[in-house]
């Protein structure tokens, strides 16, 4: 019972997290909007692993352009501290953390929106890939939805590159996601297919958005991805 408590609880940190960041992307500004030089206010166990969970997407801008507050960043750089992926990691946690990285990096470097939270550790060198290269399309659907904080326009790395070169298979597990109520999956396919070239006209995205938001947007996780492709559909940089 206690597990399960301390899942639920988790859970629900990482819908509040979410649910901030969906609001930035609809123009409602950031989760926190604290001066970088405020006091920062004591943050839990609880609250770093929420944002490890959420990762990179916790520092995407709003609309506006506003740099992230300061306590996404400082979130965000404890997190990435706290939560380092041992050498058996599965791939997709050594990504994920490495995303993060990334972006405290492309936020807070010299030509970046927001000064440095402190020390900003270094994301290090790339994951390998080459496990997603010939992985099934349902597989690499789930994989990508994962890691769809990697999602965003003029991203250049090794993952990245292997989602472009399989849009048809990322469309089919889109499909496929929507089929089987898989709101969370289909919200990231439908982010990376913002992303990739040769996207088929027939398949729909910005309809099929629209029905997987107005199913699953309940959960913040997808109304943020769902957000965060619209944006990135429209040609905003986020």
């Amino acid at each position: 019972m206690k597990q399960s408590g301390t899942s639920a609880l988790l859970q629900g940190a990482v819908q509040d997290l979410a649910s901030g960041v969906a609001s930035a992307l609809r123009g409602g500004g950031h989760p926190s909007r604290e001066p970088l030089d405020a006091p920062l206010r004591p943050t839990g166990d609880l609250d770093l692993a929420a944002a490890r969970v959420l990762g990179a997407d916790l520092l995407l801008p709003g609309v506006d352009g506003t740099p992230p507050g300061a306590r996404e960043l400082d979130l965000a750089r404890r997190a990435f501290d706290a939560y380092p992926p041992p050498a058996t990691a599965a791939p997709t946690v050594a990504w994920s953390h490495w995303a993060l990285g990334r972006a405290l990096h492309r936020v807070t470097g010299p030509s970046g929106t927001a000064p440095a939270p402190g020390r900003v550790p270094e994301p290090g060198p790339e994951p390998d890939a080459s496990w997603l290269t010939g992985a099934p399309w349902p597989s690499l659907t789930h994989h990508l939805a994962v890691l769809a904080p990697l999602a965003l326009p003029g991203e250049d790395c090794a993952l990245a590159r292997v989602a472009r070169g399989r849009t048809l298979d990322v469309a089919r597990g889109f499909v496929r996601a929507v089929r089987r109520r898989d709101w969370y999956q289909a919200a990231g396919a439908g982010r990376w297919l913002t992303v990739l070239p040769d996207v088929p006209h027939t398949l729909g995205l910005p309809g099929g958005l629209d029905f997987v938001e107005l199913m699953g947007g309940d959960d913040s996780r997808v109304l943020l991805q769902v957000r965060a492709a619209r944006l990135i559909g429209s040609g905003v940089t986020v």
